[in-house]
């Protein structure tokens, strides 16, 4: 793979953008900080769940099976091994967890994948309930000394390998062939591409990121329940966030997730009883007014700067 001039430069852009990122926590108050870590998990998270989706357009619903599957890997590992093993680990096993619902899902397709994906957060969070219940525990204490600026400088660090993965992903014969089968799956099984082992490979990605992501995230939550590590919110969150931003191009998912962010602050302070109701109107307003995201109007008013300058 050739890296020309305006590759070289974004890849900067990005490194630069990075660097400044990191420096939040040393100049801005707590509570610019929580916003910082909630902008870069949702960007983690978006930005690899648009990696699938957005060329396969296969919505996943997974996100929170995925998410909670590495919440639990660090709250039950803590005590045995060392902290910093636990997110690799979890990556693993979200990964694996991946392959296996990809095999067993990827040949469906609208409506029931979705379906599907749902319930798997479901189905994982009964399960390690039923668990609980039977060993007499309720929730699961996890204390370390990782602090909320740990946590952000780990998540910024996701955020640059998810970014560089997907960036690698787009230039490969895999993301070319995903293209294809975005849009035309049956044209892309003909051409001798093995669709199924792509969708697969590729699905694990936002898999493993998610897990990691969990697994980060599970010090600052201190206390994990079952409801809160699978809570089927953060699947829709990431869906619209990253639907929002248009998944059309890498960066995309970032600009849907700073603006969700700050929106969604304001109405879980300002109505916090209506946040369910008021997340499904943002996902038909995104669907039904903005099908293509930002980067939809980005490109439109781009393409009718070009036009007139054409005319000019």
């Amino acid at each position: 793979m050739r890296l020309t001039a305006k590759n070289w430069q974004g890849l900067a852009l990005t490194a630069v953008l990075l660097g400044v990122a990191a420096c939040l926590p040393l100049l801005t108050t707590a509570y610019w900080l929580t916003i910082g870590v909630t902008i870069a998990l949702y960007t983690v998270l978006a930005t690899s769940w648009a990696l699938f989706s957005g060329p396969t357009h296969y919505i996943s619903l997974a996100t929170a099976a995925f998410f909670g599957v590495g919440t639990y890997t660090t709250g039950l590992g803590i005590e045995h091994l060392p902290y910093w093993v636990l997110p690799p680990l979890a990556g693993l096993i979200g990964a694996a967890l991946a392959a296996l619902v990809g095999l067993a899902t990827l040949r469906l397709s609208g409506v029931y994948f979705v379906i599907f994906t749902l319930g798997l957060a479901e189905f994982i969070r009964q399960i390690i309930t039923w668990g609980q219940t039977v060993s007499g525990t309720k929730g699961i204490y996890v204390l370390t000394s990782i602090t909320e600026a740990h946590i952000y400088w780990q998540l910024l660090g996701l955020a640059g390998l998810v970014w560089l993965l997907g960036w690698l992903i787009g230039r490969s014969r895999l993301g070319f062939a995903l293209r294809i089968i975005g849009d035309d799956e049956e044209v892309a099984r003909h051409s001798g591409i093995h669709t199924a082992r792509a969708k697969v490979l590729l699905f694990m990605v936002p898999g493993a990121f998610a897990a990691i992501t969990g697994a980060v995230l599970a010090p600052r939550y201190v206390y994990i329940e079952p409801i809160l590590a699978f809570t089927p919110m953060l699947s829709f969150q990431v869906v619209i966030m990253a639907l929002l931003g248009g998944t059309g191009r890498l960066w995309g998912p970032v600009v849907g997730v700073i603006p969700f962010t700050f929106l969604w602050e304001g109405i879980s302070a300002s109505v916090p009883n209506q946040t369910t109701l008021l997340l499904g109107v943002a996902f038909l307003v995104i669907v039904y007014v903005l099908p293509r995201g930002f980067v939809g109007l980005i490109e439109d008013a781009r393409a009718r700067v070009n036009r007139a300058e054409g005319y000019a």
